[in-house]
């Protein structure tokens, strides 16, 4: 049924797709809480395919509910429903329906979501929307999130840690109990010694169970007497029965679990700002951004992200947008602010040989990245569509860049300069510049983390393509990610082969290949032209990591995929595995 607005009933309209809009919310909200309260259904049956398939469909759930709603509207308002007008009372009529949520700001993005797609709008529409900048939804929450607390006596630790294991109810039992209890009490007591002789007096843990991959975590904090520090129990189940693993206490390690290199995590959560509240605290130096995104919640990330960006961006008006550093692409323009860690990726008009890309490869291959399990190696990159940032903020060299090379995707309106299209990343150290800034040791370490990471992403079906220093980055601690996407593929879709065997001088002495080669043959043998790195690294390369110039490791991975297996790749290192 289509509604006629009339001046008299326009306010009557505007309450009732209000009301709309705050129904279609509350519906994608129980959507995506049905599909993620199958994560626990999940991890008891290990059924580890139907928990990435589930993954995968609440990242698009999003865009589905938009566009249903959308769809109502229309039925609604009909041929009104893009009048400005009638969208300044809707907003008015939603802002007071939704005061008194907790996650309000959830509420927000959705509808300026759903109103940038109808109007089509091009950077910020301030009186149809939402604006990011007006608070920050941390700021204004007081709700506390559901928890459990457990006092821990210094003569008994191990009653409540089985306490702990017993309040967590699985359709699985424990293979046994006790024996966990009594290793995550001895793992918290060696951790927290230097707190003093008795330091753990009680451990709080949300209620909610923390789902990924094929573990559960329990997701809180163990307080001493005058400090507290995280506290995550990671839990696996076996063959054998459910098992407590590994015990995180260090923030460096439960902010990697958190981090912007891994998949999402499957939480029913009743309500999210708290448990952002919550998880802050624990993690006081992760962008709020960031701890909505590994939630599930992308497109609050972004909201979060665009936020915080543009008001440093406002609070430091004579830093200028310039070419991030290392090595340019022949895909993307990658431009920063070099006071704030994020890149803005651009794809280029044209690409230099021998890329062999359409635009529209590289725009589907990094949509694959946001729905593969990214194995704590592939580095978020979230799209932004329609921003705007003022040309004078532009340096004058970046600016003629854009200009030249990415006219698809820039244009001038004004004093502002359009992106139609861009890639938001955490900004990494290029590998190939951090080489270069360490010591002997340390390079050494970045090389065969580097290649840790490709053999990561190996036995998850992830191919990178081009290895190139260039493309992998030094996180803040350490770890090396890959972030360049326009050439990854699945293993399962490449042809691994060895490298032939010349039969003549002729062949031996060739320039360029004497033999036929595929657009998927992949020559492993060859990868170290193709790495870039000193003889000396090279070298510790092969040592530890030779199956990587194996064609037969690389095809017993295709034949493993091929028959359903997926090897585990645990997201924390050995030292963290309980006794």
């Amino acid at each position: 049924m289509s509604v006629t607005l009339t001046i008299a009933d326009a306010g009557e309209a505007a309450q009732a797709l209000a009301v709309c809009i705050r129904d279609a919310f509350e519906d994608y909200h129980r959507r995506f809480a049905a599909i993620t309260a199958r994560a626990r259904q999940r991890f008891e049956q290990r059924q580890w395919t139907q928990a990435q398939q589930d993954a995968v469909a609440r990242i698009g759930l999003y865009d589905q509910c938009i566009a249903n709603c959308l769809q109502t509207l229309r039925g609604l308002a009909g041929n009104t429903l893009a009048e400005r007008t009638l969208w300044l009372q809707v907003r008015r009529a939603y802002a007071t329906l939704i005061d008194a949520a907790v996650d309000a700001e959830l509420y927000k993005t959705f509808y300026n979501t759903l109103t940038r797609r109808l109007f089509a709008t091009r950077g910020v529409d301030a009186q149809v929307e939402f604006l990011a900048l007006d608070v920050e939804p941390s700021d204004a929450i007081t709700h506390p999130v559901a928890r459990h607390v457990y006092a821990v006596s210094a003569t008994r630790p191990v009653e409540a840690l089985m306490r702990v294991l017993g309040d967590y109810r699985f359709a699985v039992p424990y293979a046994h109990q006790l024996r966990c209890a009594a290793a995550i009490a001895v793992r918290l007591q060696d951790d927290l010694a230097h707190w003093g002789e008795h330091p753990v007096r009680s451990i709080e843990l949300l209620e909610t169970v923390f789902y990924r991959e094929r573990r559960a975590y329990l997701v809180g904090r163990v307080l001493g007497e005058h400090r507290f520090s995280p506290c995550i129990i990671a839990l696996v189940n076996g063959e054998q029965g459910l098992r407590a693993e590994a015990v995180l206490t260090r923030r460096r390690d439960v902010a990697h679990l958190f981090g912007v290199s891994r998949s999402y995590f499957q939480a029913d959560l009743p309500t999210v700002g708290d448990a952002v509240v919550f998880l802050r605290s624990l993690l006081p130096g992760k962008p709020v951004d960031e701890i909505y995104t590994v939630l599930g919640r992308a497109k609050q990330g972004k909201t979060e992200r665009y936020r915080t960006f543009i008001r440093h961006f406002d609070e430091h008006p004579g830093q200028q947008l310039v070419a991030a550093e290392g090595t340019p692409g022949m895909v993307m323009a990658v431009f920063t602010l070099p006071s704030y860690p994020l890149v803005f990726k651009l794809i280029r008009d044209r690409f230099a040989w021998p890329k062999i890309l359409s635009r529209e490869q590289v725009e589907d291959t990094y949509a694959l990245v946001f729905n593969l399990d990214r194995v704590g190696r592939l580095l978020d990159a979230q799209p932004y569509r329609h921003l705007r940032f003022p040309r004078a903020r532009f340096a004058p060299a970046l600016l003629q860049e854009l200009r030249d090379q990415c006219t698809y995707s820039v244009r001038e309106v004004g004093d502002q300069v359009e992106i139609d299209l861009c890639y938001v990343q955490r900004r990494l150290r290029p590998l190939n510049l951090y080489l270069r800034e360490q010591s002997a040791s340390g390079r050494r370490a970045a090389v065969l983390d580097y290649a840790q990471a490709i053999t990561d992403m190996a036995r998850n079906n992830i191919f990178p393509g081009d290895m190139l220093l260039k493309n992998f980055g030094v996180s803040r601690h350490g770890r090396v990610v890959f972030y360049d996407y326009d050439e990854l593929c699945r293993v399962t879709d490449c042809v691994f082969r060895h490298w032939p065997q010349p039969r003549s001088e002729e062949e031996m002495l060739a320039d360029e290949p004497w033999f036929h080669i595929e657009p998927h043959d992949v020559f492993p043998e060859r990868f170290a032209a193709f790495m870039g790195l000193p003889v000396e690294e090279l070298a510790a390369v092969r040592e530890h990591f030779g199956h990587l110039f194996d064609p037969a490791w690389w095809q017993g991975l295709q034949a493993a995929f091929l028959a359903g297996e997926h090897p585990d790749t645990p997201p924390y290192a050995g030292e963290h595995l309980l006794a």
